[in-house]
This record gives C-alpha cells, structure tokens and sequence, in this order.
C-alpha cells in the first residue's frame, strides 16, 4: 500500500515538474513532440548532425513537407543555408549538414515568433566565421565572474558520468549559430593540458560536434616548465617549441577537429613571452605554428595592463601596435570592446582598425561583472551593437568595427567574435530569467550583425515567454532601455570603474586602496577635485585621444565636440560647466541618477502590470530581482552623489528625491572580495 501511495504521488508529481517554468528551457519552447511525420521529411544520408535537424523537425515542425539538401556549390556561404518555398515543400539548402541544422533552427523561430509567410526565399550567410563563447570556468568547478552557480563541466565525473545538460548546452547554442567554445578560465591552470584532462575535454567535443561546435582551451603559458619539468618557457628555446609541438599533436589525435588556443599572457600577473624578453608576437607565433598543420588558431588576449604610469586606457595600443604585421595569418588579437574593462559604458578601443596587417576579434561580456551581475535586468545588445557600429575611420569613413573584424574592409584569413558566457548549473542557465537574452543575443548578433537590438528582443520575448502585445511592447520597451538605464544609475556621462574592491558589484568611488597599483583604485578612474570630475585624456591630459584616428581625435579631445556620454571619460569636467540642455554638469549628474533610479521604479511597475501573461514561478523571481535592483540603483545614487557633493559643494537639485543614506554608512558596507579579471 505504501508503495502504491509513492506511484500515486510520483504520478501526480512528474507533470508538475515536466511543466514547471523554471527557465530550464531558454528560448527552446517549440511546440511538443507533434511535428511532421518522417516521411515528409525527405534527406538524403545518415549523418549525426543531419538525424538531429530530422529529429527536430519531427518533435516541432507543424508546417508543410520539408526537403533537407546538401549542396557543394553553396560554400560562398560559409556555414549559411538558403530556404526556399518550392511548389508545396520547403527546400533548405546548404553546404553541409551543420548548415541543414542551421536552417531547421530558423524556420522553428520563424514558426514559434508566426512569421512564416507562404512564400519563403531566405539567404543566410553568418557575419563571422568563428562564434565563440569563452567560459572563464575553473578545475575546481567555480567560475570567475559568474553568478549563475557552479559551472556546467563536472570534471571530477568525466569521462565517465555524462551530465545531459552537455547536450542541451549543445542544442541551445546551435539554435542560435554558436559553433565554438573555450571551456576554461584565461586565467587557466597549466593542468587543464594534462592527460586525463584532455580524455574528459574529447568526451565534450564528441557531445558538442554533431552540432557544429568546435572545442577550444584557455593554456597557461607556463605549461611546459609546469607539466613538462622544461627549464623555462621561453617560446624561442626548441625544447619548448618541441613541447608544445607534441602537446598538439596528443590533443588532435583526441580531437581531430579541436580549435586551437586562446591566451591570456603577461597581464595581471599570468606567465607570458615578456618573462623572457620575447614579444606578444613571438609567443603568439610559437603557438600558431605547432596547431597550424591541424587548421587550428591562437586567439591571443589584447587585455594587457602592467603596472605603469601609462593611463590604462593607453595600454593595449601601445603594446600592440608595435608588432603589427608580425602575427602568423592563424593568429587572431582579441580586443575587449573598450580599452579599459567591460565597463556599462566605454569609448571603443582604439586598438581596432589600428592594427593594418593583424586579424582581430572582438571581445564582449555576457555575464553582467559590471552590470549588476545575476541582480539586475541589463539587455546587452545595445552595449554590443553600440561597439560594432563605432566608426574608427582607420580606412576612412564606415570603418566600423563590425567591417574591421568581421572581413570585409580588410580579408582575412579567420573571422571571429566571441563573448565572456554567463552560463552556470542554475536550473534557469544564466542567474536571472532576462540575463538569457543576453546569452541569445550575442548567438544572433554573431551571426548576423546587422540585426538591430528591437527585432533579436522581439524574437526572444516571443520565444521566451508569449508574443500577447499587452507583455511583448511592453517588456520589449524596459529592455530595450534597461542597459541605459543602468549606466544612468551607476556612471553616467562617461563615469567609469567606481565599483567595490574586486567583485564589482556595488559602488565606491572613494576607493583609494593604498599600497596597491593605483590603475585599481576608483579615485584613479574619476579625478574627483573641487574642481570638477573627470579623467583627461586629451593632449593636456593623458593624450588617450591620440590613439584614435582622425576626426575622432579631435572630436574627443574638444570638450565642446565630445558626446556628452562619454565626456567624463575624455574630460576633466568643472562643475559648473553648461551642458548642451543648459544644465551644470552636477545639475545633470543629479538628474541622470534620479533617471536610473525613476526607470527602475517604472520597470517594477511594469512587470506588475503583466502578471496575468506569465507564468507564476518566472513572474515572482523576476519581480523578486527587480526589487533588489531598485535598491541596488538608490544606493548607487547616494553614495556617488554625496561623495561627489563633498568636492562640488552644490546642493542636489531640489526636485529630487532626497539621499536615505548616510554617506559614512555607505563607506562601511563590505561585500566578499572577489579575483579581478
């Protein structure tokens, strides 16, 4: 009787957790299991990647008969696909089967969003080839920078326990064309290269391959003196080259299609070439080489900063383009978007388009270190769309950034994009319901960066959560202004890495950490004075300015021409200096963070407001975070405004909500340190 009891439960229990709305699902809410028969499925072959596109057609696909056709003249594509209403079928067409699966995902989100029209005729051709996500996981399963749990890889069970969520990982990433991923830190561990690490990594690049996603490792650049026993790892001793030579060639016969490398050298402290008086360059190349006979790459970090009395800013410029031209054509220079870390808001780094005969990619965060971590909804395709657009002018105007990277102003070998993931074992992946569109968006803009920020919200809303017009325009509008929003809160007007100690989380603009490298002091970042705020940057200053091209080292080294977003980044500011509304510049520092904290108010209202379109679970947790970002916003704003009043000794605005803190309480408040990255 007891047992029956337990089936009963069980009975009653198991719908209850199929059907529970925990985000588990991201944007992969198909219809269930009553697609189209396999016979109106017509293919020819039996490849893995091809029985998955079958697969989903069958569990999804609620449309007509569908032709699955590879075809080798469509290599122009490189990776897309074409889908074609023919007579009373589609035909969707590519190069190889990765591409199939590629097309199958985009006719469900055209079916899921109701966008299929009766007569389709799509071309897709990806804006890079390389879409990589850069997990900063360690060995020990904690993740640097992430706030989504612990990471997905369970090292300690591989090779022989499979977790499932490796292929759904998989699946989810292949629904939006990633195709590559670094499974661990930049800050990697020399074991990561070891044998049995390496039997554990083939297990995830037999999982993740029949969806086209190559494997990748972060490598410490001490591994041969740390693994091998070797003297150094000075790239030009031939001892060291060996090493490296035969490390490659154990990792292939694992994994014939791995990646390559990506390097995090010589900054923060990791082991790199200058320890041995080499160049970026020269560590760069010895690496190229030995993955070269195997088609593979170094992505080799542009985020170098020593202890210097150089403006950080400067830095990756100043170390980088020395050496251009220099580079093997299968190395690629990853640059994070802004020159000084990921920050809401950063003037692009002028280290892209000043490279002339060196591939470079670009580097986003996706997990929110700088935005309010798994706490604050921040949709990120304006941040990342804002950096592509940027115009360098290094090959004249229309030089953006996306055309530099992506091979069309200048041809390279490789093109790349990649992003910081913000994926954990959280049962919802990322943390927070709305930091998966960030996951989504990145996959999107990689493919396809002309998309604009409005129609990749659009399609996730609708894949996500419903496309009712009383939730989409709404909650498409509060993420579509969110990332504003935060940086109005936080550091508006060019404001810029007055975070908390290591974790960056909360505010503390009177950081001053004595006895430490003064580029990690807040203080440092925003020259507070009785004169006004603000970091030069221009020929007076710091020169910054210099190392963008003309006409935007003019535009940014006169106060007058600088947009006023970035005018703190550029400028030391007076305080009373008229703004383009007439407005002091404390006037409208006061009222930006009045904003942040306004919008935030008003995003809580809004999503009260459409709690009959959702689901409970996803409903409460949302709501549960907004509020811990309304008062996260409120004391961003008072302990940056009365910080800063103590140097501009002008009242805040009479028509703005009063400060609740004390300022010497804020200074008290202490979060657990984090690593700095």
């Amino acid at each position: 009787m007891r047992y029956f009891r337990l089936y009963i439960l069980l009975f009653l229990i198991i719908p209850l957790m199929i059907f529970a709305e925990d985000g588990s699902q991201l944007w992969l809410r198909f219809p269930a299991k009553n697609g189209i028969s396999a016979n109106k499925i017509i293919s020819k072959g039996n490849n893995p990647t091809l029985n998955i596109a079958k697969k989903e057609l069958m569990n999804h696909w609620q449309g007509q008969e569908i032709e699955l056709r590879t075809d080798k003249s469509l290599k122009n594509l490189k990776g897309g696909y074409t889908i074609k209403s023919v007579q009373n079928k589609l035909v969707i067409s590519a190069e190889k089967e990765i591409g199939l699966l590629y097309g199958v995902y985009h006719i469900l989100r055209l079916q899921q969003t109701k966008s299929i029209s009766t007569n389709l005729n799509i071309t897709e051709k990806p804006s890079y080839d390389v879409r990589i996500l850069n997990h900063w996981d360690n060995l020990d399963g904690t993740i640097e920078r992430g706030y989504a749990g612990h990471s997905l890889w369970k090292w300690e069970d591989l090779p022989n326990t499979i977790s499932p969520r490796y292929e759904e990982y998989a699946r989810a990433n292949a629904s939006i064309g990633i195709n590559a991923t670094v499974l661990n830190n930049v800050n990697a561990s020399p074991n990561m290269l070891r044998k049995d690490y390496l039997e554990k990594v083939k297990i995830l690049a037999d999982i993740f391959r029949p969806y086209g996603i190559k494997v990748y490792l972060s490598v410490n650049f001490s591994s041969p003196k740390v693994l091998g026993g070797l003297e150094n790892s000075d790239p030009l001793n031939k001892d060291v080259q060996k090493w490296w030579k035969d490390k490659a060639s154990e990792i292939y016969k694992l994994i014939p299609d791995f990646g390559g490398f990506l390097v995090k050298a010589n900054s923060e402290g990791q082991p790199g070439p200058q320890d041995y008086g080499r160049t970026h360059a020269d560590g760069a190349n010895m690496m190229a080489d030995v993955l070269k006979p195997y088609g593979g790459i170094v992505m080799w970090r542009a985020f170098v900063y020593s202890p210097s009395k150089e403006d950080r800013a400067k830095q990756a410029y100043l170390e980088f383009v020395p050496l251009d031209g220099k580079f093997r054509d299968n190395v690629i220079v990853q640059i994070k978007n802004g020159p000084v870390d990921f920050q809401p808001r950063e003037a692009f780094n002028p280290l892209f388009g000043a490279l002339k005969k060196t591939s470079e990619m670009v580097e986003f965060q996706i997990t929110q270190e700088y935005l309010g971590q798994a706490n604050h909804l921040v949709y990120l395709a304006p941040l990342f769309k804002e950096t592509l657009d940027s115009d360098t002018y290094s090959d004249g105007k229309g030089s953006t950034i996306a055309k530099i990277t992506d091979g069309t102003l200048r041809p390279a070998k490789i093109s790349a994009i990649s992003a910081v993931a913000n994926i954990g074992e959280d049962k919802n992946w990322t943390g927070h319901h709305f930091a998966q569109a960030n996951w989504y968006a990145f996959g999107r803009l990689a493919w396809n960066h002309d998309l604009t920020s409005e129609q990749i919200a659009d399609e996730w809303i609708k894949m996500t959560f419903t496309d009712n017009e009383k939730f989409l325009n709404p909650i498409k509008q509060m993420m579509l202004t969110s990332r504003e929003t935060a940086v109005d809160y936080m550091m508006p007007l060019g404001l810029h890495h007055i975070f908390a100690g290591m974790h960056h989380y909360g505010p503390e603009p009177w950081g001053d950490y004595k006895g430490t490298r003064a580029d990690w002091s807040p203080v440092y970042y925003h020259q507070a004075n009785t004169q006004g705020l603000g970091f030069d940057r221009t020929k007076t200053g710091s020169n910054a300015v210099s190392q963008y091209f003309p006409p935007l080292n003019d535009i940014y080294g006169n106060i007058k021409t600088t947009p006023e977003n970035l005018i703190l980044w550029f400028h030391h500011v007076p305080w009373d200096y008229q703004m383009k509304d007439g407005k002091t510049l404390w006037e409208e520092l006061s009222y930006k963070y009045d904003t942040g904290v306004k919008n935030v108010r008003d995003y809580q209202k809004v999503w009260d407001k459409i709690q009959p379109y959702v689901d409970e679970e996803r409903f409460t947790e949302v709501q549960s975070k907004l509020r811990i970002q309304a008062k996260d916003a409120v004391w961003w704003k008072d302990a940056c405004l009365l910080y800063f009043q103590t140097f501009s000794k002008m009242p805040i605005p009479y028509d703005i909500e009063r400060p609740i803190h004390e300022l010497e309480d804020l200074k008290k408040i202490k979060l657990p340190m984090g690593h700095h990255n």
